[in-house]
């Protein structure tokens, strides 16, 4: 890809960010937040609607590098190294969701909302295309949520209810996380590996899974 195209791929993904942060300032519980009316119990509920989908992130970045061939080496080295780095990730939310009062086995027995439903069945059947290149724009949005939203979230949650650093560890730790992750996939991007096509799927990706993972949230209080 020219100079030209990886800045123009750049743009589209900030247009889609845009749009996705102009979303979430309408979603219920993320207002009630920013208005210091959120509650112990929408903190638990988030946490609650998040477990469910967050235990499948390492399961779909798995496919996604068992469907790259060897001309994507890097793509499917890149996604079987983050893979390995997130499939913890959902025991320190279930520690966290212990850690203000919510039952570990109701957690455990819970089931995903609507939006999650969609959102992983999307990144599900996504990752068994061949070489799903596209998925890059599907870590845009996760990533760079963690790296740019995660921690606000989480000193807000501690300004408005007065909770413990060992009660918002899991949205602290990503701050730091994704961030490295969201350098690594801008290396990607940005490496020549990226045609137009490509960078089309990837955009296109990036903007259902910000409608979804928005989804995700609204359904929190139904």
């Amino acid at each position: 890809m020219t100079s030209t195209a990886t800045t123009t791929l750049a743009e589209r993904l900030a247009e889609v960010w845009a749009r996705f942060e102009e979303r979430l300032e309408t979603v219920p519980i993320l207002a009630r937040l920013e208005e210091g009316t959120v509650t112990i119990e929408d903190y638990r509920r988030l946490l609650f609607n998040l477990r469910q989908q967050v235990v499948d992130g390492s399961p779909w970045i798995s496919r996604a590098a068992s469907s790259f061939d060897i001309a994507h080496f890097p793509l499917r080295a890149a996604a079987i190294h983050h893979a390995e780095e997130e499939h913890r990730d959902f025991l320190m939310l279930e520690r966290d969701y212990v850690a203000v009062g919510g039952s570990l086995d109701e957690l455990r027995a819970g089931r995903k909302n609507i939006g999650s439903e969609a959102l992983s069945g999307y990144l599900f059947h996504y990752a068994d295309r061949p070489n799903p290149v596209g998925l890059l724009g599907a870590m845009f949005i996760i990533e760079g949520l963690g790296a740019r939203r995660a921690a606000g979230w989480a000193r807000r949650f501690q300004e408005v209810l007065g909770l413990a650093d060992n009660q918002v560890h899991f949205m602290v730790y990503h701050q730091e996380a994704d961030g490295a992750h969201t350098g690594d996939l801008e290396a990607i991007l940005t490496s020549g590996m990226i045609d137009d096509a490509a960078a089309d799927a990837i955009v296109r990706c990036a903007e259902v899974v910000a409608r979804l993972y928005a989804l995700q949230l609204e359904e929190l209080d139904r």
